[in-house]
């Protein structure tokens, strides 16, 4: 979890990778991260602002409770951007047989209870002030079962409903719940890759300008749900 602050507000990146999340958070907190442990000298050296990392167990309410306990104590939570998934999309396929009840529930525990104990941490400040933005991080197993991947769909699956949900309540609350479905494997950021971005992979620093244009939407025309892909689609 990468946590900016400024005078203003505060920025919450649940789930920081080397891909999506950190070109989510380098969009947001305007640096270059690398190591979360560098985020507060960094951002405070180049963007006038504090960013705190902290380790945080999706899966564990208490873990949730306590790392959302430190960042409302900083101020207004304006943005949260919940990546966090169990099992990762790129690994491989598990014969239904062979999954675990443990990991199972571990991956519904991940990708919807950990969004749901997140969103019910920072929503009733956003009620208050009637702004924030909510964005959920989905695939296309957020819309199709695939054989082999029944953990990670069904976690999905989850994840768009409980999205639903939400920015049907509290968008008249003035609160932007956004599900983005990333339809594709995503490659590395393009300002630290060789060459020209690989076209079949989904660029993260261009889904992390698609993000922010979601965060600054006019209320009037907000977007509900979004899918993404590379140029040339390889997808469904």
């Amino acid at each position: 979890m990468a946590c900016s602050t400024s005078p203003r507000s505060i920025a919450a990146v649940i789930g920081v990778g080397p891909r999506l999340g950190r070109s989510v958070a380098r969009k947001i907190f305007r640096i270059d991260l690398g190591k979360l442990s560098a985020l507060a000298e960094e951002i405070a050296r180049e963007a006038k602002a504090q960013v705190f990392a902290i380790r945080i167990d999706c899966s564990d309410s208490k873990s949730v409770r306590e790392a959302f306990e430190v960042v409302l104590s900083l101020g207004f939570l304006e943005v949260l951007v919940f990546n966090a998934c169990e099992p990762p999309v790129s690994c491989p396929p598990t014969s239904f047989t062979a999954v675990t009840l443990q990991s199972f529930e571990r991956s519904l525990s991940v990708s919807a209870v950990g969004a749901f104990h997140c969103a019910q941490h920072v929503i009733p400040g956003m009620v208050e002030r009637r702004r924030g933005t909510i964005i959920f991080t989905g695939s296309s197993a957020s819309l199709i079962g695939f054989a082999g991947y029944c953990e990670l769909s069904c976690g999905k699956f989850a994840l768009r409903g409980l999205s639903q949900c939400l920015a049907r309540e509290f968008q008249s609350s003035g609160i932007h719940v956004t599900h983005v479905i990333i339809d594709g494997a995503i490659g590395s950021p393009s300002r630290s890759s060789i060459g020209e971005q690989d076209p079949t992979l989904v660029d993260p620093d261009a889904l992390a300008q698609t993000y922010w244009h979601i965060h600054t939407q006019e209320k009037g025309a907000w977007t509900q749900e979004m899918d993404l892909r590379a140029s040339i689609w390889t997808g469904l």
